[in-house]
């Protein structure tokens, strides 16, 4: 049987999910029926989702201040450098240009999908222009609550 983009995509992410909780199981030492939860919030680690937004978030921070290869920065634009759009209030917020797509496998593309993810952020965190290390801190945070609001 042959399985959906977004079928496997599923599947793949509960692996992995898996793979993370058996991890904590052994960093912890707990016993195969305790549950993972607490241990996931003690070792602040990020639900898998959440880790995949973590990691697209960071290279479109760090594409737009420069360092990241010239690859990523020629798929992120910036609405405010658009000048049909530049007087928008999206262009004072940090959104960037999100091209269209027709069909669902397209939003899993990086240019689709990071700006996505990037838009779902609070403004602040998106003009967070200081240090990577600090954006990686307060974004890490964001994605944390995020994750993990049923249990805070």
């Amino acid at each position: 049987m042959l399985l959906t983009i977004s079928e496997w995509w599923t599947k793949f992410q509960r692996e992995v999910q898996r793979v993370l909780h058996v991890a904590a199981r052994m960093v912890l030492n707990l016993r195969p029926y305790d549950h993972v939860t607490p241990a996931l919030l003690e070792l602040h680690w990020l639900p898998i989702a959440e880790r995949i937004d973590f990691k697209l978030c960071l290279l479109v921070h760090k594409a737009l201040v420069g360092h990241a290869p010239q690859y990523i920065v020629d798929l992120i634009r910036p609405v405010a450098y658009l000048p049909s759009r530049a007087s928008l209030w999206t262009a004072l917020s940090g959104d960037l240009y999100v091209p269209r797509t027709r069909r669902r496998f397209g939003d899993r593309a990086f240019a689709v999908a990071a700006k996505s993810v990037w838009h779902s952020l609070l403004t602040d965190i998106k003009l967070h222009q200081s240090t990577t290390t600090s954006f990686k801190r307060c974004l890490k945070t964001v994605l944390f609550n995020r994750g993990f609001t049923e249990y805070m």
